[in-house]
């Protein structure tokens, strides 16, 4: 199996070379989980640096310094540490709450590079965005722009709008996830866009600026994007040419990650190629826009920034064999890791230390009272109980989705840093999820 860049196994010193232990950057997996027990995320600092250069010298790449501002999306993982890390690269934020604005605010980012996404906004969400000047509102619906005007309005601001343009375009990945067709929640329908646009311009306190879309998560090709793409262009010609002239276009996020399952046999489009067949798309297009002044591009990653970046690690706690199957029981659960049993996600497996035990088939499950608690199935492992695993590829929605079902505290999070290992959240106990809850009086 291949390992995310940063993870690799090296023999132990003074052993044979069959014996082998995986690091993280300098750190051995077996060595975090015995500093910080189990479950425990695990992020790797070099990984995210170079996931966020990755589109960040790419887009100077191919339009100059100031031709795009990278969005990291929130939602992905928002602990404190990796917002701040992304903000000291120069990121914006695409945000989906206004716990999300809180956090981003908190870890030291800039409210004038965040964007402000999502279906449902309430009115004290964009109350406190406008009070924090952030850069746009993606505006979703009709009902949604009469809303912000009515609350831009009472506190005497101008709300700068993107609207989110749904142009029906299939992004060919898992259907909880697919949000560009004209079947999903999200967006302005793409032939109701021009009409939308028409009465965005209309109402007084609402300053048009761009245009979103976002067609969906885990895009291993890039074609569908660009089908996007060109629909956007269409319709910002149309809007030009009313009179309405955007800032910038917003592309989205949505690039996808290997998660290291060889059967699939796909490799995920580079981020450096997307973005040169992004430029290269846009080309004349855009340098003659508005009189020579072109517009900006914004791009919205989330799992391709922070998903190859992080593991769970887990312990075995008890092996199960069976006539039919072999279960292999750990101490992490559905509920640290919600991707396999919502999306029948695949995350690869990797022992902390290669051992010479004769492999088997094992389902790797955790202790929560559901047939739907399991993490991944029919692998070959050679494992033993206490044997600590990884899964990898569990940067991305992986401790954002985590909950507390079974009353179980969530896990911990730990950023290595070259030899260093820094606790990023501790482990939540059972008397924290208490501390909220109180009894019936007599």
């Amino acid at each position: 199996m291949k390992l995310p860049p940063f993870f690799e196994y090296r023999a132990v010193p003074g052993q044979n070379q069959s014996q082998q232990e995986l690091h993280i950057e300098e750190v051995t997996a077996l060595r975090l989980a015995e500093s910080f027990s189990t479950p425990l995320y695990v992020y790797s600092r070099a990984a995210l640096i170079d996931n966020f250069h990755a589109y960040a010298e790419a887009a100077q790449l191919r339009g100059g310094p100031n031709a795009a501002l990278i969005c990291y999306a929130v939602k992905a993982n928002s602990n404190l540490a990796i917002l701040n890390q992304f903000a000291r690269l120069g990121a914006g934020f695409d945000i989906v709450s206004g716990g999300e604005l809180q956090r981003v605010l908190a870890a030291g980012g800039q409210a004038s590079k965040t964007i402000f996404s999502g279906v449902g906004k309430s009115r004290e969400e964009m109350r406190f965005a406008l009070e924090q000047n952030i850069l746009c509102f993606n505006v979703e619906s009709i009902s949604e722009l009469h809303r912000l005007n009515e609350v831009a309005g009472a506190m005497g601001k101008r709300a700068a709008v993107s609207l989110r343009v749904n142009p029906d375009v299939d992004p060919k990945t898992h259907p909880y996830i697919s949000t560009g067709l004209k079947e999903n929640k999200f967006g302005v329908a793409f032939e109701d866009a021009l009409q939308a646009y028409r009465e965005a311009v209309r109402l007084p306190h609402l300053r048009v600026t761009g245009i979103d879309c976002h067609i969906g998560s885990q895009l291993l090709d890039d074609s569908p994007l660009l089908e996007a793409l060109d629909k956007l262009i269409s319709l910002i010609d149309t809007l030009s040419r009313e009179g309405i002239t955007l800032e910038h276009l917003d592309l989205g996020g949505g690039i996808g990650i290997a998660y290291g399952d060889e059967e699939s046999g796909v490799t995920p489009v580079a981020v450096g190629s997307y973005l040169a067949r992004v430029f290269a798309r846009i080309g004349a297009w855009r340098a003659a826009q508005y009189g020579g002044t072109p517009i900006k591009l914004l791009f919205e990653p989330g799992r391709s920034l922070v998903g190859n970046a992080g593991a769970l690690l887990t312990r075995v706690e008890y092996l199960k064999p069976g006539a039919s199957k072999n279960f292999a029981i750990v101490d992490a659960a559905m509920n640290d890791l919600m991707r396999p049993a919502m999306y029948e996600a695949w995350h690869g497996i990797a022992p902390a230390v290669l051992s010479e035990v004769v492999p088997k088939h094992w389902d790797i499950v955790g202790p929560v009272c559901e047939s739907g608690d399991w993490l991944a199935r029919d692998r070959s492992l050679a494992v033993s109980e206490g044997d600590v695993l990884a899964l990898l590829s569990a940067g991305a929605y992986g401790m954002t989705m985590s909950s507390n079902y079974n009353t179980r505290p969530r896990a911990a999070e730990v950023m290595v840093d070259g030899d260093a290992m820094h606790l990023i959240r501790s482990r939540e106990t059972v008397e924290h999820l208490l501390s909220g809850e109180q009894l019936l009086p007599d």
